[in-house]
């Protein structure tokens, strides 16, 4: 098989006939650090210049070299602006977290604060691909506010803008204009689905995300936002109308761009925690399920080739049917050191209904923290568990973090690629 076929016998519930079906860094859920990837691919013996492509976790763009030294079968159409709304068209010479050469995109300009944290500031309403501005509005109204940072000695940023976050009323709420998919963003995946369909033998997640609920945290911040679901609901609702409205506009022109091209979409909502959901499964039902559920059953009623792919971090068991109602094929990250989220009762349970994608070395505890000799052992130990009868994708849980020594890296997915089915 090669590994297109190979992926799409995986998302078929069937079981390959060779090896398992590998993602190595092909969402953006499951990116790996390009601190670490940098590190693995010189230990591999390629010295070649690593570009970061998702500002925010500051995760590699792979290379071909590194999918077939790792076995991924799968590509990306990654995103106009994978994050913080910054375009990745063009790349310039920079520095990773570490101090290391690299590319970054070229809009890419943090300064340092007096702590010594990175500080990325916001882009003219003009080139905003992220955040909601409100009618009227100066254009440069967010050059001067800082919309994330990286705190020294780490490897990554966290989002600290809220611009909502003061909006209280539904007039309020008028006031604002959401993004929306440009002709030249259209443009771009269009032509990007068409290259990677066409000159790889690999198959093809797209990534949309349509995030309504975490997109509510970020307009108003946590606190905010949660108290509004719990004692504004007519604000709550409006919003998540609104945004979903805006969202099934985008999905359109995407799916138009890039539904002949992609073997999965991608959507991204996180609902849990360590230890439990965000929120009780009756408020996810009320004030979140019927938005998921407009979204995921566009793409299957009108793209019945193209799977449903949808990230939640934490504890999610007691959603999963409610995901499967809402449309959802394909879960991930199956994240295994979460409260009940017992690999071999997902997969008893769901593996008929879903494909597990994911869980196949937690990245919390085990990947970043014992030797390459355990982490082979790990890795054979999930997929005994995870491959019997197909319907599964070998990844770790979310993001690589730059915590995780090379040589654990490179143990993980040679240890995937040369797993034997009994």
């Amino acid at each position: 098989m090669n590994s297109r076929e190979r992926a799409l016998a995986a998302l078929n519930h069937e079981q390959p006939d060779d090896r398992p079906c590998i993602d190595f860094g092909a969402t953006l859920a499951t990116g790996i650090s390009a601190v670490v990837y940098d590190a693995a691919k010189r230990i591999l013996g390629y010295d070649t210049l690593t570009t970061v492509e998702d500002i925010i976790a500051q995760n590699a763009a792979i290379e071909p070299v590194m999918l077939e030294e790792t076995g991924g079968d799968f590509v990306y159409v990654h995103r106009y602006a994978p994050s913080l709304g910054i375009p990745v068209t063009g790349y310039k010479p920079s520095v990773m977290t570490n101090g290391k050469p690299c590319m970054q995109a070229a809009l890419y300009n943090p300064k340092v604060n007096e702590k010594g944290a990175l500080e990325l500031y916001g882009l003219p309403h003009s080139m905003e691909y992220l955040h909601p501005y409100k009618k009227g509005e100066a254009d440069d109204a967010y050059c001067d506010k800082v919309i994330c940072r990286c705190p020294k000695g780490f490897d990554s940023y966290a989002r600290v803008f809220h611009p909502m976050k003061n909006v209280q009323t539904l007039a309020e709420l008028d006031a604002y204009v959401f993004p929306e998919m440009t002709e030249e963003e259209y443009s771009f995946y269009a032509a990007e689905g068409k290259r990677l369909k066409e000159t790889t033998d690999k198959a093809v997640t797209g990534v949309f995300l349509g995030n309504v609920f975490e997109m509510g945290q970020l307009y108003w911040g946590y606190e905010q936002f949660f108290v509004n679901m719990g004692i504004e609901k007519e604000l709550t609702q409006a919003f998540m109308e609104r945004r979903t409205e805006c969202y099934l506009r985008d999905l359109k022109k995407y799916m138009e761009a890039v539904g002949a091209y992609i073997d999965v979409i991608q959507f991204n909502d996180d609902l849990g925690t360590q230890q439990s959901l965000l929120v009780s499964k009756q408020m996810y039902r009320e004030m979140v399920k019927p938005y998921h559920k407009k979204m995921f059953g566009f793409v299957r009623d009108n793209y019945p080739d193209v799977k449903v792919w949808f990230h939640s971090c934490g504890a999610v068991y007691d959603l999963i049917p409610d995901l499967i109602d809402c449309g959802v094929q394909v879960l991930n990250p199956i994240q295994v050191s979460a409260a009940n989220m017992d690999p071999k009762k997902i997969k008893e349970e769901y593996g008929r209904e879903l494909v597990l994608w994911g869980g196949g070395i937690d990245t919390q505890n085990v990947l970043n923290r014992v030797t390459p000799d355990e982490i082979r052992v790990k890795v054979k130990e999930m997929l005994d568990i995870f491959s019997p009868g197909g319907g599964y994708v070998f990844s770790q849980v979310h993001h690589v973090g730059g915590n995780v020594p090379p040589e654990n890296l490179i143990a993980c997915f040679q240890a995937a690629k040369e797993y034997k089915y009994r």
